[in-house]
């Protein structure tokens, strides 16, 4: 089959996080017409498989989208659409490169749902699936490996005051959210280092205002990215807590993630790379991906790999070239080999 329609049938199906059922449905068909036993799980995840027995390879990718339809087009070699990088090509690369793989084992392509929300479709495949290694679909470029990711912490802070005049020397309740985000940036800046993946950072994501007679309430919420060797519960409890006492509600805690350089999945990826003449680049990201969530759980090997410029990631420029998918799926099908002989050598369990 063609790999750029595989790509361009996913990308047709616009599949904004809740909406995913018709992009999971068309992934289906194109397993089923690739010769993988492809099914809908509980949560609305789309799972293919083909083979058998140990080992079982997971490529997790997911088929959910941020909001924003944009036209599709395949225009001299290039697929443009909402999802073509993030993260259907790589989707769409697993799906190809599968297919001709021999060897031992199984092979099971997930399109997983809510991945740009809260990844409620990783979370029900944490206890379902007993993988050897796992390959997260992201956009890494087909010459590069994602081997690290930062944490996360989503926090809304609710302050409650009464309405001061302007001429007051007190504060507005305003002024004391603002003075706490101002303390929540030093904070973060405490935790700096040169490098950007090492370092703790903070951004007022939404402030929202009302008042209601003499009483005021101010609504901010915050986003930071955490760094390996600090922990979500570290930053919950070391944030800043003055001025003004406000209310937390903590909405996302997700734990950093980064894996050793020589593991089996970072190796067979590599190689793949290499044999096709690259020169492969390590990526360590400040965003995060399902693999935070499941390489603590599941404790095997892994990495994330696909096709695309993460730069692309989110905006209305969002272009997949069909030669970088050809040769990501060379790299897949590469690693895909190497990965399974290593694994099932008892050295590799």
């Amino acid at each position: 089959m063609d790999e750029g329609r595989v790509l361009e049938r996913l990308v047709a199906r616009y599949s904004p996080s809740g909406r995913e059922a018709p992009a999971v449905g068309e992934f289906l068909r194109l397993a089923r017409e690739l010769g993988y036993f492809a099914r809908v799980d509980g949560v609305g995840n789309g799972i293919a498989r083909i083979g058998s027995g140990h080992p079982r390879i997971v490529f997790l990718g997911h088929i959910d989208t941020v909001d924003g339809e944009r036209p599709v087009r395949r225009v001299r070699g290039r697929i443009f659409g909402r999802g073509a990088v993030d993260a259907k090509g790589p989707i769409a690369a697993a799906l190809v490169a599968g297919v001709d793989v021999g060897g031992p084992g199984e092979f099971v392509v997930v399109a997983a749902v809510g991945e740009e929300t809260d990844s409620h479709g990783a979370r029900h495949l944490i206890p379902t699936l007993r993988p050897d290694a796992v390959i997260a679909g992201e956009p890494s470029g087909w010459d590069g490996v994602t081997i690290g990711y930062k944490g996360e912490v989503q926090l809304e802070a609710t302050f409650r005051g009464e309405r001061t005049h302007y001429s007051s020397p007190w504060p507005t309740t305003a002024d004391v959210a603002f003075q706490w985000v101002a303390a929540v940036n030093a904070y973060a800046r405490s935790h700096a280092s040169e490098s950007p993946f090492r370092s703790l950072t903070a951004k007022t994501i939404h402030v929202d205002t009302d008042r209601r007679g003499g009483q005021e309430t101010v609504r901010v919420l915050v986003d930071l990215r955490v760094p390996p060797g600090l922990t979500t519960r570290e930053v919950l409890q070391d944030l800043p807590k003055e001025p003004g006492r406000p209310e937390r509600n903590v909405l996302l805690t997700v734990e950093a993630v980064e894996v050793d350089r020589t593991n089996p999945v970072v190796a067979a990826l590599m190689a793949g790379i290499r044999a096709r003449g690259g020169r492969p680049t390590l990526w360590r990201k400040a965003g995060t991906s399902d693999l935070n969530l499941v390489l603590p759980a599941w404790k095997v090997p892994g990495a994330a790999y696909g096709p695309g410029d993460a730069r692309l990631d989110h905006t209305d420029r969002e272009v997949l070239s069909e030669a970088e998918l050809r040769r990501s799926i060379g790299v897949l099908r590469s690693a895909l080999t190497d990965l399974r002989g290593a694994l099932s050598r008892p050295s590799g369990r």
